[in-house]
């Protein structure tokens, strides 16, 4: 059993919890110091960790750009999958839009990822476009997912 989950905003002290799961998560991980220059430079970018028995189970991050968000990565820990650690993580992501008058939100994920989609449906997203061989590690297609705050 899980305990409970407390999404807070990431610093530098979460990432080697996050280095762990971006590897365990994604082909094509991003590096620590693409982290370091999102969390420290980036002044665009947010970022949350979803956190439960004290360490890190889960992160997302989006981008505000003007009226819009860009959601950049949502990951859990392959151990906490299905324990609501990407629905934490994403009310968190969509508390912060409305909070920041965020209009419209949109990310890309691979066409293969259904469990991914379905998490996005669940919160009003549609697909609305294909980026073509978008991922380099396999030339594979990314959706285009679209949330459209009226």
């Amino acid at each position: 059993m899980i305990d409970k989950i407390e999404v807070v905003e990431m610093g530098l002290e979460h990432l080697d919890d996050v280095m762990i799961i971006e590897s365990l998560s994604f082909k094509i991980p991003w590096s620590r110091s693409s982290f370091i220059e999102e969390l420290v430079d980036n002044k665009l970018a947010f970022y949350f960790a979803a956190v439960s028995g004290g360490r890190v189970i889960g992160y997302g991050g989006v981008w505000k750009i003007f009226d819009e968000g860009h959601i950049t990565n949502i990951a859990v820990h392959p151990e906490f999958r299905r324990c609501g650690a990407a629905s934490a993580i994403m009310e968190r992501i969509l508390y912060m839009c409305n909070e920041n008058e965020i209009k419209s939100l949109t990310l890309e994920v691979r066409k293969s990822n259904i469990a991914a989609q379905k998490l996005y449906e669940k919160y009003g997203f549609k697909a609305e476009g294909i980026r073509k061989r978008y991922y380099s590690d396999n030339n594979e297609d990314a959706l285009i997912m679209w949330r459209h705050n009226n």
